[in-house]
């Protein structure tokens, strides 16, 4: 796995003007928060100024960009870069392997998976296993250890948004959640805008307008199968002040029953498989 983005921007400057603009940051107030003046930002982002190295580690940090783009900043204005991108499988990564599998362990029978900033999925408890192929029968029959990626299983014609009863509320939030990740890693943008105009040919341009005033607490998908409608709500872990490319890209979604009858029905099948 390679977290470094591949098409990173061609200069230092777009750069750090995307990544301000992305924050919503005027050139005023990430001065402010950096105790420069606006105008040395201002020359910076133009190519008047070169920034050293601290400052542009300051920069970057106040932008929380990603560890990975930090690194292609530094290397655009000449500096080495500063954090490695390991294998998830290295010897040095063995503490964050033990602590994923038992979080996704822990969550059993509630679905659990690993996954990374492209939505590959790298890790699935049974729980997971068990809804990916009730709502993809399809997953079943890929060869062994062939690598799924979550968006292109939505792409799938047999893919989960074809089970989705409530993707007029869903695709908003899941777009908007989608397009944010392409920001980080422009590789998926094209597979992302291929969805979108999937969702927006079968809904139109209901699937632009903005979300209901009225909302719930949480977003609940709700999926028709052959159990009866299975509804659930998503929680994510992330790892806190990551230090390595690979850990910053990770996430693990942890999958929650929304109602009592859903609760029962996955409690039930994964209570007969265990056995």
């Amino acid at each position: 796995m390679d977290p470094t983005p591949t098409s990173p921007p061609e200069s230092l400057q777009t750069t750090l003007q995307t990544a301000r603009k992305s924050k919503r940051l005027s050139q005023l107030e990430l001065a402010l928060r950096m105790g420069v003046s606006q105008r040395h930002v201002s020359f910076v982002e133009s190519g008047r100024a070169q920034p050293s190295r601290e400052l542009l580690l300051s920069w970057l940090h106040e932008l929380q960009a990603p560890l990975a783009l930090r690194n292609v900043a530094l290397q655009q204005a000449g500096f080495a870069p500063v954090y490695r991108g390991s294998e998830l499988a290295d010897a040095v990564l063995a503490p964050v392997r033990d602590a994923l599998a038992q979080l996704l362990q822990a969550h059993d029978p509630m679905p659990a998976m690993v996954m990374d900033a492209a939505w590959n999925v790298l890790h699935m408890n049974r729980g997971a296993q068990w809804l990916a192929t009730t709502l993809m029968p399809w997953l079943a029959d890929l060869p062994p250890g062939q690598p799924v990626n979550m968006i292109d299983a939505m792409l799938h014609p047999e893919g989960m948004t074809k089970h989705i009863t409530n993707l007029e509320e869903v695709a908003p939030a899941l777009l908007a959640h989608l397009r944010d990740d392409a920001s980080v890693v422009p590789d998926i943008l094209p597979r992302v805008e291929q969805l979108a105009q999937q969702l927006q040919q079968r809904l139109g341009k209901r699937v632009l307008t903005p979300w209901p005033r009225q909302m719930a607490p949480v977003l609940t998908t709700r999926f028709a199968t052959r159990h009866g409608e299975l509804a659930f709500f998503s929680m994510f872990s992330t790892f806190g002040t990551p230090q390595d490319i690979t850990l910053a890209s990770l996430r693990v979604e942890h999958v929650f029953p929304a109602d009592d009858a859903t609760r029962a029905v996955l409690t039930a099948h994964l209570s007969q498989s265990a056995g």
